[in-house]
């Protein structure tokens, strides 16, 4: 990806590491379009920002993402990169039957959502120079934590569905995969603020070096996230599911 003159969108946009890199991309020279559910905070990231733009979407619905994408590549014929960033986390306890809800409503936003808005962008990106499609997934897509199983299944899905466009793709629209660690963003509640996490500035900043210096990396990894994305290959992954969901129930009970 070329660092600067592009034109992109960001899902997601309005809060957490959507604004965060929607930000550190428009000051390095890019168009960049945020979209998301709700105005307000899509209106506060682009704020003072000549070259930023805001749009609602529902990641959620088949029908509007159709008709946002028709809209988006109309008012935005230069676009040549998708972020896919939206996404929701809940907690679930699966060790006994219980309302399916919050798991569906995980994979709709999570795996559904980037699968409609890939598909219904896919062809106008192939006509553009210099494409990019970027996925957000997870360190919990390689190391899961229990207590949000749909959520961590969700992100391994879209980390092989990743592997499949790199492949399908190769030659037409460059790849890659953004593996966020535990950032401190309001993904859940109290993870703002809560220890042990990853400032988002500090992660956005690393990303952003990562993306300038190995631009032909495939993935984007900061140094938090490597030992999850490694564990299976290292040979250690039964231990790093035990330390991961020790660590995390520790930090929700405030330990």
């Amino acid at each position: 990806m070329n660092p600067t003159g592009n034109t992109i969108l960001i899902t997601g946009g309005g809060s957490g590491i959507g604004a965060a890199l929607a930000h550190r991309l428009h000051d390095a020279g890019n168009f960049v379009i945020v979209a998301g559910r709700r105005q307000d905070p899509l209106d506060e990231a682009i704020a003072g920002r000549e070259r930023m733009s805001a749009m609602l979407l529902d990641i959620d619905d088949a029908d509007a993402i159709k008709d946002f994408a028709q809209r988006l590549t109309t008012e935005h014929p230069a676009l040549n990169v998708l972020v896919n960033n939206a996404g929701i986390m809940k907690l679930e306890d699966a060790s006994s039957r219980r309302d399916l809800g919050d798991a569906e409503a995980t994979i709709v936003t999570n795996l559904l959502g980037p699968i409609r808005l890939i598909d219904s962008l896919v062809d106008h990106l192939k006509a553009q120079a210099n494409s990019v499609i970027v996925n957000l997934t997870s360190g919990l897509a390689f190391v899961p934590l229990t207590a949000a199983p749909t959520y961590s299944a969700t992100k391994a899905a879209i980390h092989s569905y990743t592997v499949s466009l790199r492949r399908v793709l190769k030659g037409k629209v460059e790849i890659l995969e953004i593996a966020p660690p535990g950032v401190q963003t309001g993904l859940t509640p109290g993870q703002e603020t809560r220890p042990g996490y990853m400032p988002l500035d500090a992660f956005a900043d690393e990303v952003m070096t990562i993306w300038t210096q190995q631009p032909d990396s495939g993935e984007i990894l900061v140094e938090r996230v490597r030992p999850f994305r490694n564990a299976e290959a290292d040979h250690r992954f039964p231990e790093a599911v035990a330390q991961l969901n020790e660590m995390a129930e520790r930090a929700r009970k405030g330990g």
